[in-house]
């Protein structure tokens, strides 16, 4: 038998996610003695303490024609917060990431759920591979409020019944809908996660265009807000190149 919970949480809502850098070994010369190495060996080494600006025009090189191995000497770890159907659609993304996520089979979740807030669009408009997402009205808006906290504390409280009747986590969570919240450390390297940003972010200077789920791309854009920092050459040359990763 689990544990009993000791006191019922009410159900508090939000519409936003975060992303925390936890951390990192990645900075734009990591991409210059990994490519070095081609050409100059054990030398390449002395590109660790050089200023990368003298060899920016590299980085843009790699990027332009997809020499891609260079940007995957680097990591970053980030511990990030958002709704259950977000990380369903991280997991797609599977070559270069690695993921650990709380567990609903081990502790016992917290009624944290997504409401979209007055700035998502809420209507679809056209067919499948040809449409646009259009503002809703107030009355949608209230709407999907309501319905979905009526929806959450339903569940939470059917979930709480079975845990407090000592039915096992790993059974009771199956009540509980994925605009739940949850929490997951996340690791990549740069061309993973260019990968990741070129489809799961919309942007004027992308080549390719993407239809990401907007609930996901606020995750990509304050991860790529973080990287942009660490690696400011490589961020710069993979905008330059039409956000396609290497």
């Amino acid at each position: 038998m689990t544990d009993s919970p000791t006191e019922y949480a009410k159900p508090t809502f939000r519409s936003d996610v975060t992303v925390e850098l936890v951390k990192h070994s990645a900075a734009d010369t990591d991409v210059l003695w990994a490519a070095r190495v081609s050409t100059a060996g054990e030398q390449s080494l002395e590109e660790i303490t050089k200023d990368p600006e003298r060899s920016k025009g590299l980085i843009n090189y790699l990027m332009r024609d997809r020499h891609g191995s260079p940007f995957e000497h680097n990591s970053m770890t980030f511990f990030i917060s958002a709704p259950i159907f977000v990380f369903r659609e991280f997991m797609r993304h599977r070559v270069g990431w690695s993921y650990n996520e709380e567990s609903g089979r081990y502790r016992e979740l917290e009624p944290v759920f997504y409401v979209p807030g007055a700035d998502r669009k809420l209507v679809q408009e056209g067919r499948p591979g040809k449409y646009v997402f259009v503002e809703g009205t107030e009355e949608q808006h209230a709407l999907t409020s309501r319905v979905m906290e009526e929806t959450y504390r339903e569940a939470y409280e059917a979930y709480q019944e079975m845990l407090a009747a000592g039915v096992a986590r790993e059974v009771a969570r199956s009540v509980l809908p994925v605009g739940l919240f949850s929490s997951m450390y996340a690791t990549c390297n740069a061309r993973s996660l260019m990968h990741f940003l070129g489809l799961r972010t919309q942007h004027e200077l992308a080549a390719v265009p993407s239809f990401p789920q907007r609930e996901i791309e606020m995750v990509g854009e304050k991860m790529e807000a973080e990287w942009a920092k660490l690696m400011p050459l490589t961020h710069a040359a993979f905008n330059k190149n039409g956000r396609v990763a290497p």
